[in-house]
């Protein structure tokens, strides 16, 4: 895409550089290549500047569509940097319910990498992409704790996002009406702290 629109720079200002030939130099030209050619009028080469402006001005608009159209597709770190930051305060200090009966280890990291995802591109900013986030899970050997590497479509920065979920009983959620009475079925509430450093995890 970037020598695309490189290359349609380059011509229009090429056209640009055609269209301001004086006419009495294209007449030489011609006569010293073709002495029995007939003379050409004052209004074709008028016609011909016309049309040249107009090529190289499409060119120009051409030129910019494709470099707003690759500022959409692809994110720059400035970008990622802003966005990381902004989903990292979202997150940090959230709360969210668990599966009814699941026990604390179950820590679904790959949902949860949706969720940082989604966050991600929501705090992109009116520029930037709406897709091109990888978080990607590992394993800390802790089994409320993840660490996410995070890298977008085009950026060269990664970060490291770290997750620690904790469980918050106080937010645990018992439905009413439940067969049993209450207190049988509880859904858990957990709270999440979330930092962020530059760099792979």
């Amino acid at each position: 895409m970037k020598g695309l629109t490189v290359f349609i720079f380059v011509l229009s200002a090429l056209l640009i550089l055609m269209a301001c030939i004086k006419a009495d130099r294209v007449r030489s030209w011609r006569e010293s290549a073709n002495p029995s050619a007939p003379e050409i009028p004052d209004s074709a080469f008028t016609a011909a500047r016309v049309l040249l402006v107009v090529m190289a001005v499409a060119g120009v608009v051409v030129g910019f569509q494709g470099i707003a159209a690759e500022d959409n597709v692809g994110w720059s770190d400035d970008e990622l940097t802003s966005a990381v930051e902004g989903a990292t305060t979202a997150l940090d200090g959230s709360s969210q319910y668990g599966e009814i009966h699941a026990s604390d280890a179950d820590f679904d990291a790959d949902a949860y990498a949706t969720t940082i995802e989604g966050e991600i591109v929501e705090h992109g900013g009116g520029d930037a992409p709406q897709s091109g986030v990888d978080a990607a899970p590992e394993a800390t050997g802790n089994a409320n704790e993840v660490n996410y590497t995070i890298r977008a479509s085009d950026a060269e920065l990664s970060f490291c996002m770290q997750v620690t979920r904790t469980r918050s009983k106080e937010g645990d959620y018992e439905p009413p009406g439940v067969a049993g009475g209450p207190g049988t079925v509880t859904v858990p509430s957990y709270k999440f702290a979330v930092t962020t450093h530059k760099g792979e995890c």
